[in-house]
């Protein structure tokens, strides 16, 4: 019997051809086929993907940058309806710019070759090749300040709950509330958390109105619980990073809450898809890979086959990954994480008092 090198027991390499007829599960079944460089990587997302939604998971979308303004939010919102997003993470940047497209508020495409001075004096600001304008930012702003003054709060809030209030006004009161993550979100029961509440304009408009002594307290510790107790609660649970830093760190760190604080050991994340530019090299947090992860806690060691980075722009990446889910699996029922909140926290306390009974 001839030996089989073990080397080679993987598929072979093909040179498949495309046509008219080639449609996204057959440019993944293309990238699944080669197996090579970051197309691999984004055929292992995809099969990962699929996994967490076969496995009732609870998944998490963690937002990094400002990717909303791109156009994003509309797979973001695919992908909530048909209940293939449970909670989110993102950055201030993100949900405030959100805001924009429910206002009718237009961002326009532009240009990263251009005399930012000469920006300056038309009054357009730019993230990288958007343009917006000031007087845009300035209706933002004034949008947030009168939703926030109507907000009654007797105690601290989460900024789940900030979040919230905020989609809830978008969907009653503005144009194109279908446009908002923070409305459908809202609509769809979707908590959203931003793991730096301060850094960003939303809490700039925040800090502006408690020094004309607006009462709210948002509470980032409460963040942390809710999170935490969300993941105590699942049966299992995997995210979707787009870029990394805080976002990201934020949701991997509910595992050490849960194990390193709380003596409640969770095992881990099950399930870990991230899409970056970062290289581990360096040290950076986003570029963090799982095996890292291992050794504080936060993935699962046994179930690290079931993660993957894609070293891939987010732009190119995260629309072929979420085409491809909603092209492959059919909607499941909304798990509607925000109404059920409190009845986590009362699970996590009671967790926390059986782990620790002295």
């Amino acid at each position: 019997m001839k030996h089989q090198n073990r080397f080679l027991i993987k598929p072979r390499i093909l040179p498949k051809r495309f046509d008219k007829h080639t449609d996204i599960k057959s440019l993944v079944a293309y990238y699944r086929s080669s197996g090579a460089y970051n197309g691999g990587r984004l055929a292992e997302a995809c099969a990962i993907y699929e996994n967490m939604l076969n496995h009732n998971t609870t998944i998490c979308l963690t937002l990094a940058g400002a990717m909303i303004p791109t156009g994003l939010g509309g797979p973001i919102i695919s992908l909530m309806e048909a209940g293939f997003i449970d909670f989110i993470i993102s950055t201030g940047a993100n949900l405030y710019h959100d805001i924009h497209f429910a206002l009718d508020l237009p961002v326009h495409q532009g240009d990263f070759r251009v005399d930012d001075k000469e920006l300056l004096k038309e009054n357009v600001v730019r993230i990288y090749d958007i343009f917006i304008t000031n007087d845009l930012l300035l209706k933002t702003d004034k949008f947030i300040q009168n939703a926030v003054k109507e907000l009654k709060a007797d105690n601290p809030i989460s900024t789940a709950q900030l979040h919230n209030f905020l989609g809830k006004v978008l969907l009653k009161r503005v144009k194109h509330p279908e446009y908002s993550v923070l409305a459908m979100a809202a609509k769809y029961d979707v908590p959203i958390y931003t793991s730096s509440p301060g850094d960003s304009s939303i809490g700039m408009n925040l800090a502006y109105l408690k020094m004309l002594g607006n009462k709210l307290i948002i509470d980032s510790d409460l963040d942390i619980l809710e999170t935490s107790a969300i993941v105590l609660a699942s049966e299992k649970n995997g995210a979707i990073e787009l870029g990394g830093g805080s976002p990201k760190n934020f949701y991997m760190q509910t595992q050490p809450t849960l194990s390193q604080i709380m003596f409640i050991d969770k095992g881990g994340h099950d399930y870990f898809i991230q899409i970056t530019t970062d290289a581990p090299h360096w040290g950076g947090l986003s570029g963090a890979t799982p095996n890292e992860a291992v050794s504080w806690g936060k993935i699962n060691p046994t179930e690290l086959k079931k993660g993957v980075v894609v070293y891939c722009d987010a732009t190119i990446a995260a629309p072929i990954l979420f085409s491809y889910i909603l092209a492959k699996k059919e909607r499941k029922l909304l798990k509607k994480l925000y109404q059920k909140r409190e009845e986590f926290i009362a699970n996590l306390k009671k967790k926390y008092k059986n782990a620790n009974p002295k």
